[in-house]
């Protein structure tokens, strides 16, 4: 009789590859996408990616890039070394660093991260777009993204919903609540200034540490809250050393 499949797993010694999936909506804040998929990378972390349609007419608009399924790891390569400034080649990222991404196209609703039974261990949505947040509360599952959202709140693992609108309305924030109620971590892409950001970039590492830090993903993006009043004029230029300035 042959032993079922997953003790064979065991006595080979292997273990089966556990990604976050990274979802990205429509809203505008493509930069904070790529700096928690560089952050993720930089911790070791598998990724599953999830580029919705809408995200790419925004990140064509935001960085001039597009992003195209047959050339993926080209264009998520080219998107990932361009700073939150719009300069190019200002983070080096190789072929090497993107070896454990996988892309799923937003439309592919047989993927392995539509299923509950595909070992992952959470999803981060950066940005979240009000109709991609509408969407996952009410549990429309209309893409790949909104339904791996739906599929990580049954599951009951952790989800990330950077949401990046305002104003917000009495529907949207309703939402929101539905969100937090079902498990979900609401995390708006709101920086703070307590860290001594002297560049944009600094900005943008503050929202993506964040939700790294609910994803519990160990990182270096900003400069931590210490007790110290007045400890951020001291702090230099937060993010020139991961910027290589």
């Amino acid at each position: 009789m042959e032993p079922p499949h997953n003790v064979t797993s065991q006595h080979a010694g292997t273990s089966p590859r556990r990604p976050w999936v990274v979802g990205i909506s429509g809203a505008s804040g493509t930069p904070y996408a790529a700096s928690v998929l560089r952050g993720l990378l930089a911790a070791g972390e598998a990724v599953d990616l999830v580029v919705s349609r809408a995200s790419r007419l925004t990140l064509l608009d935001e960085t001039g890039i597009s992003f195209r399924d047959a050339h993926w790891r080209a264009d998520l390569r080219e998107w990932l070394a361009r700073g939150a400034d719009g300069k190019p080649e200002t983070f080096p990222v190789t072929e090497a660093d993107l070896a454990d991404v996988r892309h799923w196209p937003a439309g592919d609703l047989a993927a392995g991260p539509s299923s509950g039974s595909y070992p992952a261990k959470g999803m981060l949505i950066v940005p979240a777009s009000t109709a991609c947040v509408a969407g996952v509360a009410l549990g429309l599952s209309k893409d790949l993204l909104q339904r791996t959202a739906s599929v990580t709140l049954k599951e009951r693992r952790k989800l990330i919903v950077a949401v990046r609108e305002t104003p917000l309305n009495g529907q949207t924030l309703k939402h929101l609540v539905a969100l937090d109620e079902a498990g979900a971590v609401v995390l708006p892409a709101s920086p703070a200034f307590y860290a001594g950001a002297t560049h944009l970039q600094d900005l943008v590492d503050f929202v993506a540490g964040r939700a790294l830090d609910a994803a519990g993903v160990p990182h270096g993006l900003y400069r931590r809250w210490s007790g110290e009043i007045g400890g951020a004029g001291g702090a230099g230029d937060a993010g020139g050393a991961a910027r290589g300035q």
